[in-house]
């Protein structure tokens, strides 16, 4: 009789390895988001030179971009939006023929079966680039909290009205949670669900989506409203705050840096939880890939699956399409 524990009895073949695997990464965790153009030119196609692989698209691109991704197993997408004409107020975000209100309707009416989720904010809309209202005079990002909730519910049902699945907050304003769900529900969208971005970081892991996006702020920054790196405590409160709201799912970002935030979330509360793999944690892994420091598939594979095991229901990553193309993950 042995008196040492045998652990490398599980792992001597394959077969074997797969049989007591505890986690595993199918399209249906996965969510691929991706960055519509309000242009006229229909073939239009931006690389994103600190995203590798990933563009800004027209409508036409869009369409073609997710037909190819639906091919290959894809379910669910979140959408954002980068309008021709910004303001001081975001209105392009709650205007019904908006960049993402047309992008939503495309989607459905050819992709039936598609997830579509939508971010919703002001920050890709406003001229000063922050997530809503400034107060007047502001040079430091100073939001204005409860007017922004006005146009934030507004944006919500827009999206609602063009037919998105789940509408997704992602301003870090207080109280935007139950004024979104009571907007939709005085509208007839009771049973569109709130993917509440519960816990935000203002986080340097940011940087590429910026580019992405066109939302870098052009004063001040957003730590008046995002989340100080270094509490975890307050993210409790924050999730608590949204679950008490009427959030249907909490999504912690970003997600690598924050995996001890996330299994908090998971193990504090039953709601669904969404991990968001950020623009610098997938650009880091494709720099250090496209210059052989690394096995980029391997490495992409168990940064996903590291958040599953944290405690991620759903991981929200720009690696979604790459993997399923790859085949690394199960349609």
């Amino acid at each position: 009789m042995s008196d040492f524990f045998r652990g490398r009895r599980l792992r001597r073949n394959a077969p074997m390895r797969e049989l007591v695997r505890e986690h595993d990464i199918s399209a249906r965790h996965l969510v691929m988001p991706y960055f519509v153009v309000e242009t006229d030119d229909a073939g239009f196609r931006k690389p994103i030179t600190s995203m590798p692989g990933i563009f800004q698209l027209s409508l036409a691109e869009l369409e073609k971009d997710v037909a190819e991704a639906v091919a290959l197993g894809m379910r669910s997408v979140i959408l954002f939006g980068i309008p021709a004409v910004k303001d001081y107020k975001g209105s392009e975000a709650y205007n019904h023929d908006g960049i993402v209100q047309k992008a939503i309707r495309r989607l459905k009416e050819r992709f039936a079966d598609l997830l579509v989720i939508t971010d919703v904010c002001l920050c890709e809309y406003t001229s000063h680039g922050h997530c809503g209202l400034l107060r007047q005079g502001d040079t430091t990002g100073e939001v204005h909290n409860d007017p922004t909730l006005t146009l934030l519910a507004k944006a919500a049902v827009s999206h609602a009205e063009a037919g998105a699945d789940i509408v997704a907050p992602s301003d870090m304003m207080d109280g935007r949670v139950l004024a979104i769900r009571e907007a939709l529900d005085a509208n007839g969208f009771s049973h569109i669900p709130v993917m509440s971005y519960a816990v935000k970081y203002a986080s340097a892991f940011y940087g590429p989506f910026r580019e992405a996006a066109e939302s870098t702020p052009q004063h001040g920054d957003r730590k008046t409203y995002q989340m100080d790196p270094a509490n975890s405590r307050e993210a409790m409160r924050e999730a608590a705050a949204d679950v008490a709201e009427g959030a249907d799912f909490l999504i912690v970002k970003p997600a690598g840096p924050y995996m001890d935030i996330i299994r908090m979330v998971r193990d504090s509360f039953d709601l669904p939880v969404a991990a968001y793999q950020v623009s610098g944690e997938y650009s880091m892994i494709k720099a250090a890939a496209i210059n052989d420091w690394i096995d980029g598939d391997k490495v992409a594979m168990e940064s996903l699956t590291g958040l599953r095991r944290a405690g991620a229901d759903i991981i929200i990553s720009y690696l979604t399409v790459e993997m399923l193309r790859k085949k690394l993950v199960s349609a």
